[in-house]
C-alpha cells in the first residue's frame, strides 16, 4: 500500500495547469480596471511571467493565448510565438478567439442576424484553428458572448441553427489531432438568454459539431449552489469533458482565485476526476481569473499552489472504503471518509515533493524574495504609468 507521501507525489507529478496570458496583463471588470505597475505589457512579458510561475511551482509548462491580444497579426505572428516559447521554455497553449470586442458583435458574432457579421466571426474562428495548427497546439477554446437582453428581440431557434453551422464549419477545419473546447455561461453580457447557457447546450452543440469537440467547464460559470461535480461526472461518463477554466465565485463568474471562496467544492470536483476508471490524459486544466486587485504573479502562484494541495487531498480519498460505506448506506461514515481526506494536512508532503524536484518549498515566499517583482515593476513601470494616466 502506498504511503501518503507517495500518493501525493504521484498526483502532483501528473497535474499540469495551463496559465492564461491575460492573467498577467491589466484586465478587470466591466466597471473598470485597477492598473498595476508589474502588469505585462507585451506577449513577451507574459511568457516571462509564465516562466517564473513555472519555475516556482513546477506545474505550468504552457501559456494559453488570446488571438486579438497576443496574435493581432493572426497566423503571421506564429513565428514570434514559437521563438518566445523556445526562449522561455513555455509551450503555446490553448488558442482563444475573440468574438466579443468588435463593434460589429453588438448583437452577436456567429449568431448575429446579419450574415456578413456571421461570416466575419466564422473567418476568425477558422483563422484561430490555423494559428493553433501553426503552433502545434491541440485545443481551440471557444467562448461566445452571444445572446439577447430582452424577450422577443431575437429568434432563439434561428440562433441555435447559426451556432450549429459555425461550430460544424470550425470543426471541419481541424486537423486530426486538434480539438474544439466549447464553453458555456448562464449570463453576462447577455441577460435574457445566452446562446450557450449551460452544460447541456454545450454538450449537444459539441456532439453536433463533430467527434473532436468537447465541453469546457469554467468553475465560475454556474448559478449559486449548482452541483458542479455532478456536471463533471456526467461529462466524464459521456466522454465529453475537454477541460476546465479554474477560478472561484461568490455569485457567478466572479473570476476569483481558485479555492478562495469554496475550496471544498474544488476538492469535490477533483475527487470525481480521480475516481477509479477515469482517464484524465485528455482533460486540460487551465486558469482563467481576473486579478484586478491581487498582485498578478502572486495570485497566479497562489492559485497553482491551492490547486496542487486540493488535488493532493483528493488523491488521498480511500475510495475502496468509501465504496463499501456507500453500498452499505452508512451516510455519516461515508461523508467522514471523504472529509478525512479533505482535512488531511498535505502541506508537508507537497513540500517534500517540491524539494525532491528542486523547487522552492514555499513558492509564494520564494517569489517575494526573488526580486522578480521589483525588477519587472521597474522595467514596466513607465509603460504602465502611462496607461494609468491615460485610463484615468
Amino acid at each position: 500500500m502506498k504511503t501518503h507521501e507517495e500518493q501525493v507525489a504521484e498526483a502532483l507529478d501528473f497535474l499540469r495547469i495551463e496559465l492564461p496570458s491575460w492573467g498577467f496583463a491589466n484586465t478587470g471588470t466591466r466597471f473598470g480596471k485597477f492598473l498595476q505597475p508589474e502588469a505585462a505589457t507585451s506577449v513577451e512579458e507574459k511568457f516571462a511571467d509564465a516562466a517564473e510561475v513555472h519555475r516556482l511551482t513546477g506545474a505550468c509548462p504552457s501559456l494559453a493565448l488570446h488571438v486579438e491580444w497576443d496574435l493581432p497579426g493572426g497566423a503571421a505572428d506564429a513565428g514570434k510565438i514559437r521563438k518566445l516559447a523556445s526562449q522561455y521554455g513555455i509551450r503555446a497553449g490553448a488558442i482563444n478567439p475573440n468574438l466579443f470586442e468588435r463593434q460589429e458583435y453588438k448583437y452577436g458574432s456567429v449568431c448575429h442576424p446579419d450574415s456578413g457579421v456571421r461570416k466575419m466571426a466564422l473567418d476568425h474562428l477558422i483563422e484561430s484553428v490555423r494559428i493553433a495548427r501553426e503552433l502545434g497546439v491541440r485545443d481551440v477554446s471557444l467562448w461566445f458572448a452571444d445572446g439577447s437582453n430582452y424577450p422577443g428581440t431575437q429568434s432563439v431557434r434561428r440562433r441555435i441553427e447559426w451556432m450549429e453551422e459555425a461550430l460544424e464549419a470550425t470543426h471541419a477545419a481541424l486537423d486530426p489531432g486538434q480539438r474544439l473546447l466549447v464553453e458555456y455561461k448562464p449570463f453576462e453580457p447577455a441577460f435574457y438568454h445566452t446562446d450557450i447557457a449551460d452544460w447541456g447546450m454545450a454538450l449537444l452543440l459539441s456532439r453536433r459539431a463533430g467527434p473532436q469537440a468537447r465541453v469546457l467547464v469554467d468553475t465560475g460559470h454556474h448559478y449559486q449552489a449548482q452541483n458542479i461535480e455532478q456536471i463533471v461526472t456526467w461529462l466524464l461518463r459521456e466522454g465529453m469533458l475537454g477541460g476546465f477554466h479554474f477560478n472561484d465565485r461568490r455569485y457567478a463568474d466572479d473570476d476569483l482565485t481558485l479555492g478562495s471562496i469554496d475550496p471544498y467544492q474544488v476538492f469535490r470536483i477533483f475527487h470525481e476526476l480521480l475516481s477509479p476508471g477515469e482517464n484524465l490524459d485528455d482533460v486540460a486544466f487551465m486558469v482563467d481569473q481576473s486579478h484586478n486587485l491581487k498582485g498578478k504573479l502572486e495570485a497566479m502562484v497562489q492559485t497553482v499552489c491551492t490547486a496542487q494541495e486540493l488535488f493532493a487531498r483528493a488523491a488521498l480519498v480511500d475510495r475502496a472504503r468509501l465504496a463499501e460505506l456507500q453500498n452499505a448506506c452508512k451516510l455519516v461514515e461515508a461523508e467522514e471518509c471523504l472529509r478525512q481526506a479533505f482535512w488531511f494536512d498535505v502541506r508537508p508532503a507537497v513540500k517534500a515533493w517540491r524539494k525532491w524536484h528542486g523547487l522552492a518549498e514555499e513558492p509564494l515566499e520564494a517569489l517575494r524574495a526573488s526580486g522578480y517583482l521589483e525588477r519587472i515593476r521597474a522595467e514596466r513601470g513607465a509603460a504602465n504609468a502611462k496607461a494609468i494616466s491615460s485610463y484615468a
